[in-house]
């Protein structure tokens, strides 16, 4: 199971869950984020996918984000189209993963997913919340059994150590989990992460 860490804004803290090794790295770049990130990602494990996460912003300034933070994956946390995917794929010629972000509460029309398919390389599924993501609660993973996709997808939303009993069950399912994405349950405050309750959910999605 691949782990995604996303919400990263200190260097000496990025440093740090670095050494913890996941296998995404997020970045938020969405002002309105309490972690948004406007520095410069110091080096980490190239094992580690660098993951820039964007809310309706327009194509070149993903473009630019990409080119000069080197990112191989981009998250796509808005109401972006597939038109919009289709031109941003074709702008940075396929060499990034493009991973569509859907927020689910208590039911989910999964017929959204399927113009998505053949664009995207993963979707994503967070809680709806007050904010498009880093709410800190999960959404009724029962909604998955619907899943009508083999697309891969990543699960998302308050995940923590103590929800990692039932993401180990939901992941013996049929279900194509391809990684779990955490964030605020890992915090001491919004952007800093605490690496030692990282190395534990690193081990615990290794097993």
């Amino acid at each position: 199971m691949k782990l995604k860490i996303c919400g990263m804004k200190y260097p000496d803290n990025i440093i740090e869950v670095g050494a913890v090794l996941p296998d995404y790295m997020g970045f938020i770049f969405w002002e309105k984020s309490a972690r948004f990130f406007d520095g410069v990602i110091p080096p980490i494990p190239e094992s580690i996918k660098k993951t820039g996460v964007f809310v309706d912003e327009t194509i070149d300034t993903i473009v630019a984000k990409v080119q000069k933070h080197k990112l191989q994956a981009v998250q796509l946390h808005g109401k972006e189209t597939v038109a919009f995917c289709t031109e941003l794929k074709s702008k940075l010629q396929n060499r990034i993963e493009l991973i569509k972000v859907f927020s689910i509460l208590d039911d989910f029309n999964f017929d959204v997913l399927k113009p998505y398919e053949s664009v995207c390389d993963y979707f994503l599924f967070d809680t709806k919340g007050k904010l498009p993501g880093g709410n800190g609660t999960t959404f009724d993973w029962k909604v998955l059994q619907n899943y009508p996709s083999s697309k891969p997808f990543f699960l998302s939303g308050g995940i923590g150590l103590n929800e990692m009993e039932a993401v180990n069950e939901i992941i013996k399912t049929n279900l194509p989990i391809y990684a779990i994405d955490v964030n605020s349950k890992f915090e001491i405050e919004p952007g800093l992460k605490n690496s030692n309750d990282l190395r534990r959910i690193r081990e615990l999605s290794l097993q």
